[in-house]
């Protein structure tokens, strides 16, 4: 089984992207979703413990939990080391799912994959990736966004010039979604048929 890592800046059209291999049936594992869910359940209590008052209805509040550990690099190792042994046992579980149920390729939604090491975890990185103005366009046109808000998102991830750099793949959507598709098409083809065959995949 090829284990797929897909990262990319905000903006570069990521979620859509993991959608469209997705639809061609390739098992995907959303950290983010991860999260999610796990704030709605399992993690929820252990967080409350550590932040009291950040858990309402047995949900945490996002915002409130924010504003306990931004700026806060130790509050934020805490809630790390809480949350992301979590994340993992999930992604474990999902792997072990998708190995059983022999799927070929999957792959793992991972938005700091290079800046939390998460690269090591998988076989081939692919990055999603637009030109800068596109990026910046689609980030400002998002409710609540400011300039110095995405400027301050932007210096906290990697530059898209280095993730391009030291990916195995590129999904270029700055050219709308039907270029990007036929991108995901063609790159799930040749993997699906790099499993099957042992001269690999050409880089697209």
């Amino acid at each position: 089984m090829l284990v797929l890592g897909l990262t990319g800046s905000i903006g570069m059209g990521k979620t859509t992207t993991a959608a469209m291999f997705a639809a061609l049936g390739v098992p995907v594992y959303s950290a983010d979703a991860a999260v999610h869910a796990l704030y709605a359940g399992r993690a929820a209590p252990l967080i409350e413990a550590a932040f009291p008052g950040t858990v309402k209805k047995g949900t945490v509040d996002r915002a409130a939990l924010s504003q306990r550990v931004v700026g806060d690099r130790a509050a934020l190792s805490r809630l790390e080391a809480l949350v992301h042994p979590l994340v993992r046992e999930e992604e474990t579980a999902f792997l072990d799912q998708a190995k059983a149920a022999g799927a070929p390729v999957v792959l793992l939604d991972i938005p700091l994959l290079f800046e939390t090491g998460a690269e090591a975890r998988v076989d081939r990185v692919v990055v999603v990736s637009a030109p800068a103005d596109i990026q910046r366009a689609r980030v400002l046109d998002r409710e609540g966004m400011s300039p110095q808000r995405l400027d301050a998102i932007l210096a906290r991830q990697m530059p898209d010039a280095e993730k391009r750099r030291r990916a195995d793949h590129v999904i270029d959507t700055g050219n709308g979604i039907g270029e990007a598709r036929r991108q995901v098409e063609a790159l799930v083809e040749a993997l699906t048929g790099s499993v099957r065959s042992p001269s690999g995949p050409s880089r697209i």
